[in-house]
């Protein structure tokens, strides 16, 4: 699309302030990251740290997986492995990590409902246990959901056999409550590798990674996330953003940017669809 035109005005500052990272090929201006402390809201399942510390640790000590690695992970598993759709059409998917919870998830999907937008959600097994009433009203409203393993381990760090049981047990949490066996399969962090993909494969997993990451587990301001998402959309794009997190992060300015995100893309021509509708691939067994 258009270049997200929001904040060029600074962009002189972002070169002395900012961060860069690497993409695809090219690098990429992304705004620092702001000094908030996060904040639990009223309502936050703060006493239950025990199944809200995600297992293999937070995003921000874990992130990292080079970009090169998803790209050749597409190429070498190309009927297992996704990271974007067809650049054909102006469609995109919204796609949401970590949830459910009880605090940022129903607030993205109270505005997803608003805007008449479906999305994938990638849960946690051990979270959709504490809140189901939450997932059955992700499936009543046409959003698909899919396995984000029970935990949220660091695949990449597992044996064969831990993979097996991250998956599996996330399986069985999300059926117990959703009727179906997903087939759609998130590793948390973006972390595995390629025998991992084979092995998930051979599960009747497909692979979902992204190609657009909103950055929103820095707790960054909606400006910043709505920056990191505009300017890298295109027909076809994957959007990572998440629904719940660790305890320590704040999803406030990923709420607030969802809305404005939805209504530039839509006027810019864009179609809101969910992971299978982009990927042309089945979401349950």
């Amino acid at each position: 699309m258009k270049k997200y035109m929001g904040i060029t005005t600074v962009i002189i500052v972002g070169l002395l302030a900012g961060v860069f990272y690497w993409g695809e090929y090219d690098l990429k201006l992304v705004p620092n990251e702001p000094d908030l402390r996060p904040r639990i809201e009223e309502g936050s399942p703060s006493e239950m740290s025990e199944k809200f510390d995600l297992s293999g640790g937070s995003e921000r000590d874990n992130r990292g997986f080079p970009q090169r690695t998803i790209v050749d992970l597409v190429s070498l598993h190309p009927t297992l492995f996704f990271r974007e759709g067809s650049q054909k059409a102006k469609k995109v998917a919204l796609t949401f990590d970590d949830g459910p919870d009880s605090v940022y998830t129903p607030q993205m999907m109270d505005i997803l409902k608003e805007y008449n937008v479906k999305a994938t959600f990638f849960l946690i097994g051990n979270r959709a246990h504490l809140f189901p009433e939450v997932v059955k009203r992700m499936v009543n409203e046409g959003h698909v959901v899919a396995n984000h393993s029970m935990t949220h381990a660091n695949i990449a760090k597992l044996s064969k056999d831990k993979v097996y049981q991250e998956i599996k047990q996330a399986e069985d949490a999300l059926y117990k409550i959703i009727g179906y066996r997903t087939a759609l399969f998130r590793s948390p962090y973006g972390s595995l590798n390629s025998e991992q993909v084979k092995q998930i494969g051979s599960y009747n997993y497909k692979v979902i990674a992204w190609n657009v990451d909103s950055l929103d587990w820095k707790s960054l301001s909606a400006e910043q996330v709505k920056y990191n998402i505009l300017e890298n959309a295109k027909e076809g794009s994957v959007i990572l953003q998440h629904s719940s997190g660790s305890l320590e992060e704040d999803l406030t300015g990923s709420v607030a940017a969802l809305p404005e995100v939805i209504k530039i893309l839509k006027k810019d021509g864009y179609e809101f669809v969910t992971i299978p509708e982009l990927l042309k691939i089945p979401y349950k067994k």
